[in-house]
């Protein structure tokens, strides 16, 4: 039987949904629809510059020209972006897209995994409506393999989101970091991880989650962390070897590996066996930078979590630990920028809220860093990071058409990536800023039946909806 769906166009402007419909065969792409974006700016980022005005041509899911001008095919849509600035769609190498503000190590007991796959969706828009066009979820901090579904179901057009690399759970030892250590074993509360002990588990791990799905790996080298005497101190999990036997079978199946490394001798171990990042890297001896500069391992500082603990802490004696830690965080990042360790931006997002971590870039610049540097450790980097070099992270034809508009100029005023106005992914507009007002405009395929895409609608009409820890 011949299956269709419906093609659906929406466009949402100060509250008032307007629905367009057609048949179209389930599955069928937009292709060939030629778009030209104009802008005051647009962000070279090879270059590490504006230039004015800025235009790009989109045609189907890719970028065709991009520069001061382009060609504007016959028939093509314009959309004037006006004082703005035209850039790649920003990139987030770490985050938990299970994790919600307030929960900590007891969502995972509390709440059931189908739960918390809603919860995903819901972030994964949000992260999308930011401007994060593609993310690193850096572990489902006890849900499995759900980001599998989470992931496949952006990849087919059903939800909002950007695109995914996904871990499953991450990887740890027994009473290791993600292990259930602060609640009565006679409960046997699981552990937020997978178990692997030795290397030989380590790889039957790594093989499992990616038979469920998983496109990198993530794991724990350090933890739990302390501060003795302005001192920082974590143990580490994992030798170099066992680190080694992660990375050579992750990289058998095409993925790499991402690791938890606060501290020395830990991060050590991590920049010798070749992972693809060290993120929090709070301590690198001059040893770790000096590899992690040789083989090119970003350092992923993930600031808006730490300064959110601190912020947020249950007691004053917490606040002043975590503030003690931000504080030495911030000293040895200032060490590591002077000494041209590669940088990438990650938030942590999820203990707090999704769609607001575009704030690590302003963090990353207020502890020494220039904007264009961290731009540049963003979209360069982070494409990098998550095995998509050559596709995103730059405004070049043949790379995706993932863009975001953002107001000024983000080389003078890195915050003005907090304000994005305009969210392009794959071609699609997903969020388009007017005045004081704010369009979405979402064009996709739906393959529901006629039915249940006509109730759907009759309920939007009649005003009604449809219902159906630490950090990492």
């Amino acid at each position: 039987m011949k299956r269709y769906g419906w093609l659906v166009v929406v466009a949402v402007v100060g509250g008032c949904a307007v629905v367009l419909a057609q048949e179209a065969p389930a599955g069928a792409k937009m292709q060939g629809r030629a778009i030209v974006l104009h802008a005051a700016r647009l962000l070279d980022v090879s270059a590490g510059k504006i230039v004015a005005p800025g235009e790009v041509l989109v045609e189907g899911e890719r970028i065709v020209a991009a520069g001061t001008s382009v060609e504007h095919p016959a028939g093509a849509e314009v959309i004037d972006l006006g004082d703005t600035t035209l850039m790649p769609g920003l990139i987030d190498a770490h985050v938990h897209l299970f994790l919600h503000p307030g929960a900590e190590d007891l969502q995972t007991v509390e709440e059931s995994v189908p739960q918390r796959t809603i919860i995903a969706t819901l972030a994964a828009k949000a992260d999308l409506m930011a401007g994060f066009t593609a993310e690193r979820d850096m572990g489902t901090e006890g849900a499995g393999s759900a980001d599998t579904a989470v992931m496949r179901a952006i990849d087919e057009g059903l939800i909002p989101g950007p695109r995914l690399r996904i871990s499953g759970n991450a990887v740890d030892i027994l009473g290791g970091h993600e292990d259930a250590n602060r609640f009565n074993p006679a409960q046997h509360v699981l552990s937020n991880a997978d178990y692997a002990n030795t290397a030989e588990e380590i790889v039957a791990v790594i093989r499992e989650q990616h038979k469920q799905g998983s496109t990198f790996v993530k794991m724990y080298e350090t933890g739990p962390d302390s501060m003795v005497k302005g001192e920082f101190h974590t143990p580490y999990q994992y030798t170099e070897a066992q680190l080694q036997a992660g990375v050579e079978e992750a990289a058998r199946l095409g993925m790499n590996v991402g690791v938890h490394a606060q501290g020395e001798p830990g991060t050590l171990y991590a920049a010798e066996a070749g992972v693809a990042s060290i993120d929090h890297a709070t301590q690198l001896s001059d040893e770790t930078m000096r590899l992690m500069k040789e083989k090119h391992i970003p350092a992923v500082p993930t600031f808006t979590i730490f300064e959110y603990f601190a912020e947020h802490a249950a007691s004053p004696a917490a606040a002043e630990r975590e503030k003690a830690m931000l504080e030495y965080k911030i000293h040895e990042f200032k060490r590591q920028v002077a000494a041209g360790v590669p940088m990438a931006v990650g938030s942590d997002v999820g203990p707090f809220p999704h769609g607001t971590q575009a704030k690590e870039f302003e963090l990353m610049v207020q502890y020494g860093m220039t904007p264009v540097a961290v731009l540049q450790a963003d979209y360069l980097n982070g494409a990098q990071i998550l095995r998509w070099q050559g596709q995103i992270g730059e405004l070049k034809a043949g790379y995706y058409a993932d863009l975001v508009a953002v107001p000024g100029n983000p080389l003078e005023d890195i915050t003005a990536v907090e304000r994005v106005g305009f969210v392009m992914k794959g071609g699609v507009v997903y969020k388009q800023g007017i005045g004081n007002r704010e369009q979405r405009l979402v064009f996709r395929v739906w393959a529901w039946p006629r039915a249940h895409l006509l109730e759907q609608l009759s309920l939007r009409r009649a005003g009604g909806r449809a219902r159906g820890s630490v950090h990492g």
